[in-house]
């Protein structure tokens, strides 16, 4: 089975503890995956030949996967210039792709690889999200390394699995990725290895982990997804109501506790928040030198549901604009006849 039962989320909410309230225990317990095997569970294959009623015409232009190999495929045109090179718009529903460039070309995406790594912790055996870790020596020099984004852990400090996703996710913090891989994998290793499992399982076939945190280990390549993956890990991920809460929380604090950890106060990474664009869900950032500044992002309006994503984009402005632009096209050419359902409240 991909994922743990209903009861066994349940269970670990139900433990008393500090930060695990009702309404997430709530959440855990309505998702959808609880009881699903991975073909149930994995978001369906996205029928990249399906347009809604009144798209604009296609042309045929020519990918490159990172095998080298090229084949040629329907492009909708229409959202206006996308200065990202590798981009994708879909319904969230149902996966029907309305608008996309190279998008099932295979290359970097940094953070956003950190949602594999959120879902992976979710379903470990008898996951407890009140069980304290402690944060391993290992993030000091793993940080400096890369000169990676933090949530400002020290070595030594004691949070909460339910603290360190948030960590993880908000300020996309690459000491938490370390830490909770340490503890869930067990070992690094293990964990990585857990995360290939998992994207083999939902039917990611272009998307290889060999980092925690979408960081350049060992090359600036070596962890590497598409488009079209990464929007099916997103449809997946924003289907477990506890991922969905946190990619969608601007600002999270802790509070101290005595022999644990001091007070922390954690911002969101997502400029879709900053810019006030209507009906934001989430869902992650992300950034290296190879992948430039890229989003994975979803919004809801009415009854539609898009998700999308930009990867390789020069800026997070850039971003910004490819993504908006992207989302007004999404809506606006929403196939609303094909077999759209609303999501469940969450």
């Amino acid at each position: 089975m991909l994922c743990d039962s209903t009861e066994e989320y349940v269970q670990a909410i139900n433990r008393t503890g500090r930060l695990v309230t009702a309404a997430i225990a709530a959440s855990l317990a309505g998702t959808a995956l609880a009881t699903a095997g991975p073909a149930q569970a994995a978001a369906p294959a996205h029928p990249v030949s399906a347009k809604p009623v009144g798209a604009k015409p296609v042309t045929t232009t020519t990918t490159t996967t990172k095998t080298g190999t090229t084949t040629a495929k329907p492009a909708a045109t229409g959202p206006g210039t996308i200065t990202a090179p590798y981009a994708e718009i879909e319904d969230d529903a149902t996966g029907t792709e309305l608008w996309g460039q190279s998008e099932n070309t295979e290359v970097p995406m940094g953070s956003i690889t950190k949602i594999m790594t959120a879902i992976v912790v979710l379903q470990s055996s008898g996951l407890d999200l009140n069980q304290l870790v402690t944060v391993p020596d290992g993030i000091t020099a793993y940080d400096e390394k890369y000169g990676a984004s933090t949530a400002g852990l020290v070595p030594g400090q004691q949070l909460t699995t339910l603290d360190l996703l948030y960590a993880l996710l908000v300020p996309s913090g690459c000491d938490a990725a370390y830490t909770l891989a340490q503890a869930y994998g067990p070992g690094l290793d293990g964990f990585i290895a857990k995360m290939n499992t998992t994207a083999a399982a939902l039917g990611l076939a272009n998307t290889h982990f060999t980092d925690f945190s979408g960081l350049p280990d060992p090359t600036e390549t070596s962890t590497y997804s598409t488009p079209s993956d990464l929007i099916k890990l997103g449809r997946y991920a924003m289907r477990i109501p506890l991922i969905a809460q946190i990619v969608k929380t601007t600002s999270y604090q802790v509070a101290a506790v005595s022999g644990e950890h001091p007070a922390f106060s954690w911002n969101t990474t997502n400029p879709l928040f900053a810019s006030g664009y209507p009906g934001i869900e989430g869902i992650k950032t992300g950034n290296t030198d190879a992948a430039g500044d890229c989003l994975l992002f979803e919004a809801y309006q009415g009854s539609e549901d898009v998700i999308g994503v930009v990867l390789g984009d020069p800026s997070w402005s850039v971003v910004t604009t490819d993504a908006e632009s992207l989302l007004n096209y999404g809506f606006a050419n929403f196939p609303t006849g094909a077999g759209w359902r609303p999501r469940s409240a969450g």
